[in-house]
């Protein structure tokens, strides 16, 4: 089978401190797990920055700068740089670092959307700081927005002026349709690289005939201009995405996604989820990418034109 692409998602900005003990926060833990999950198989690190005061997802450059030059020094991973930050983000806000930094890669949400978080109250804790039980309350009224005039200011203020390529965040069956819409205007071209999103209450669920659809879908719209991979949320992230390596895709783990490593079990890092995939797709007979080699395969511009 063909080689496969390990993304793995630092910290991202739906969980919180209190949920976990070993979510990134500093700049120093985030380059840390970083390069863990690098040295264990990860070809790309998709980012997200904290503030290390109090946890709480943040834009801010300098939270970005806290991490991504040790990360660009220490490995030779593919820094994925996110444009969704958060959804109570502006989307001035949620660009002026990928803009500053001109990443290889970034992220790139294909549609607004519900973003509904409240779910994750369910289970009583200590919470460590007073940001967080309002956060999650909230989101039973959060809409986050990616209206198709937002992607393409990012199509092309990140694309066209900056030369990065781009995960395509494919929530639901309208957002193929949606990247579709922007590959006619000439805004991308292929390979497209596109991540389907399972189990965020507002996208589409974790459910396997929806991977299968989602595919038989992207066939249609793409032919074979596409490569797709796959994060699930929670308990869904390793049966969901072992399903997708088995069926020629690409995989994405880390703690942005899922706090566990096993059914009621914590994960101690992001490269310890790593491990775990690499094993079963290796298993699966499949040969995990080099970052060199994943940027031969998404047609990334080099390492050496970003502003890290």
């Amino acid at each position: 089978m063909s080689g496969i692409i390990i993304t793995c998602a630092l910290t991202g900005s739906i969980h919180t401190p209190s949920m976990s003990p070993h979510l990134p926060i500093s700049g120093p833990e985030i380059a840390r797990a970083g390069v863990e999950a690098a040295q264990a198989g990860a070809s790309i690190l998709h980012l997200h920055a904290r503030d290390p005061d109090t946890g709480r997802p943040s834009a801010a450059l300098d939270h970005f700068n806290g991490f991504v030059p040790d990360l660009a020094r220490d490995t030779d991973a593919v820094l994925n740089i996110s444009t969704g930050g958060s959804a109570v983000m502006t989307l001035d806000d949620r660009l002026a670092a990928p803009l500053a930094l001109a990443p290889e890669m970034a992220s790139l949400n294909m549609g607004s959307m519900n973003f509904a978080l409240y779910p994750m109250l369910g289970k009583d804790r200590d919470w460590l700081h007073d940001w967080e039980k309002p956060f999650l309350e909230n989101t039973d009224d959060l809409v986050f927005k990616n209206t198709p005039r937002d992607i393409a200011r990012i199509l092309t203020r990140l694309g066209t002026e900056r030369g990065a390529r781009f995960e395509f965040e494919c929530y639901d069956l309208s957002h193929l349709y949606m990247l579709r819409h922007f590959a006619d205007r000439g805004l991308i071209r292929p390979p497209y690289f596109i991540q389907f999103v399972f189990g965020v209450l507002g996208g589409m669920g974790p459910d396997p005939e929806n991977l299968t659809h989602m595919l038989r879908i992207a066939d249609k719209l793409f032919g074979g201009d596409y490569l797709f991979s796959v994060l699930a949320a929670g308990r869904f992230q390793m049966p969901l995405i072992t399903m997708a390596a088995a069926m020629g895709g690409h995989v994405r783990v880390g703690l942005e996604d899922s706090l566990t490593i096993a059914r009621g079990t914590l994960a101690r890092s992001n490269a310890e989820q790593v491990v775990k995939i690499r094993e079963i797709v290796e298993r699966l007979g499949r040969v995990v990418m080099t970052p060199d080699e994943a940027r031969a395969t998404l047609g990334l511009k080099g390492a050496d034109q970003v502003n890290a």
